[in-house]
């Protein structure tokens, strides 16, 4: 499947959030209280204490009502504003690719689904910004579910190709020019298609205005070919390459080379204090997101 289904996005909105059918409160699947308490952590007054429940930030526990209930209890914050969630989601024709599972543009869709369906359960305004195509598409953020709808249903389109194409660091410095600062940025993309020099110049400029977050799109295939004889590529800087994938030393050669720039978009990432989520066409996307929000809550932690 080269491109996602407009009802499966719709329905990991079940996925991302559920609403209490006996309560009328909202009940916080893992992903839910995750996004909550790494991205909504600021900008909250206290409102009340509650029962803790799966899923609830651990800091947020009052220990005296703790202490004196026997059993814990959250301190509960009211949200004092919202926040721009902006989507930027590489929909180029090379993320229609995929060895195992499914394809990079799938994977893109659903993690992009996911994360905006998190965020518009919490009162956030969500917006995207598609690029990869001779035109990209910028959806304002806004808190209607029917505009987010609109956006999901862009990546069931066939993308559009040409010579020219917005690529990644264009896309930001748009981004930069038509968001409101403070923005929630999640780039999701396959980033060994962009230098790491050029990568490197977009993402420090648009982090000075914003919150990034990169979703790292792969597939098994980039870093372990199968043997099929010589394979013509064109690397991050448009130069072809060559590789006999029948040698083991031209395999060799090109899992070197993959790591090597995979090692460099972690020191990039590290060096920005920006996170890094990878995700593979073969993981489930929904663990993958927790695995590494709950990475982001531990480093926080360990900072403390």
């Amino acid at each position: 499947m080269l491109l996602p289904q407009l009802d499966d996005l719709l329905a990991l909105r079940h996925q991302a959030q559920q609403i209490g059918l006996h309560t009328g409160q909202r009940v916080q699947t893992p992903l839910s209280g995750l996004y909550a308490s790494v991205f909504r952590g600021q900008g909250m007054d206290f409102d009340e204490v509650r029962e803790y429940r799966y899923g609830d930030e651990i800091r947020n526990i009052d220990w005296r009502v703790t202490a004196r209930m026997r059993k814990p209890y959250l301190k509960i914050y009211r949200e004092e504003r919202e926040r721009h969630v902006v989507l930027c989601v590489d929909t180029s024709a090379h993320m229609q690719f995929g060895t195992r599972g499914t394809f990079k543009s799938v994977q893109a869709s659903y993690a992009a689904a996911l994360l905006g369906w998190s965020a518009n359960g919490h009162g956030d305004k969500v917006g995207g910004l598609l690029f990869g195509q001779p035109r990209a598409l910028f959806f304002r953020p806004q808190r209607s579910q029917r505009e987010f709808g609109r956006l999901l249903r862009q990546f069931t389109e066939e993308p559009k190709t040409g010579h020219d194409i917005v690529d990644l660091p264009q896309a930001l410095t748009m981004l930069s020019r038509s968001t409101p600062t403070g923005a929630l940025i999640f780039i999701i993309a396959d980033l060994h298609q962009v230098s790491t020099e050029k990568l490197k110049k977009a993402l420090t400029q648009i982090h000075q205005q914003h919150e990034v977050v990169l979703i790292h799109i792969v597939d098994p295939a980039d870093y372990a070919l199968p043997s099929i004889g010589q394979v013509n590529f064109n690397n991050p800087d448009n130069q072809k390459v060559t590789v006999n994938t029948g040698l083991k030393q031209g395999l060799q050669r090109y899992q070197q080379a993959w790591q090597l720039r995979q090692q460099g978009l972690e020191q990039l990432a590290h060096q920005l204090s920006v996170d890094l989520i990878s995700i593979a066409t073969n993981d489930e996307v929904h663990d993958s997101l927790l695995a590494g929000l709950r990475q982001r809550m531990r480093q926080e932690f360990a900072h403390r």
